[in-house]
């Protein structure tokens, strides 16, 4: 992540569930088998540069697992 996270992830939203998420198979054989989800929320965060934005985040997660492969997509969101 070349990003850190200020607080709270806020307004999280399922984009896909179990047999609708594609990359289901990478994420079994890298992460371990579990019943994944993408996920979407937004939240604010700090940049490398030191500024601060609010930004959409999606990522996956999975029941005991937990959550993987942050992305912050952009645009940027202030």
């Amino acid at each position: 992540m070349d990003f850190e996270i200020l607080g709270q992830i806020k307004n999280i939203e399922s984009i896909a569930i179990g047999r609708g998420v594609h990359d289901r198979t990478r994420l079994n054989k890298l992460h371990g088998k579990g019943r994944w989800r993408k996920l979407k929320g937004f939240a604010t965060v700090r940049l490398p540069d030191d500024t601060i934005h609010r930004a959409e985040l999606h990522w996956y997660e999975a029941h005991g697992i937990g959550r993987r492969e942050l992305k912050l997509k952009l645009p940027l969101l202030d």
